[in-house]
């Protein structure tokens, strides 16, 4: 069994996680490399706890101590606006002191989402965005699916 967290961004602290839990259901988006024969259980969901993420550090002792392996940040810090300005911090921070895997996102990116990011140059700069983007890029059916 792998035990997960998933922290969210404050801005949507009344996020119900449809779509993280979804997505964790049906291994899609940051989901995807965990076998459809894998028990997954989640232990912790939480928020950062707003700018500058001072909820991080407990949220992710409290997930580590439930037995978390891998803490996700889930996929809001990416497609928010602006994109969370802390999200290497984050990853960071998670996986040095606790010694954690971080994966950042869940669900895949919606379609409205990847479409108003591109149009406003957002991800532009590819050396920093694609390997936070990676897990969370599908198939355009998919991105249809999920807005």
């Amino acid at each position: 069994m792998i035990k997960i967290g998933i922290i969210i961004c404050a801005r949507y602290k009344d996020c119900g996680g449809g779509k993280c839990f979804r997505a964790l259901s049906e291994r899609k988006g940051g989901f995807a490399r965990y076998g459809t024969k894998e028990d997954v259980k989640i232990v912790g969901y939480s928020t950062c706890g707003g700018c500058p993420g001072g909820n991080v550090e407990y949220t992710g002792e409290e997930m580590v101590k439930n037995g978390a392996q891998v803490i996700h940040l889930a996929t809001g810090l990416l497609v928010g606006y602006p994109p969370c300005p802390y999200i290497h911090t984050f990853k960071d921070f998670l996986e040095k002191r606790y010694g954690v895997k971080v994966v950042v996102g869940t669900h895949p990116i919606p379609k409205k989402y990847l479409d108003i990011h591109t149009s406003l140059g957002t991800w532009e700069d590819t050396d920093e965005w694609e390997p936070l983007l990676a897990q969370t890029m599908t198939d355009e059916a998919t991105r249809k699916a999920y807005d």
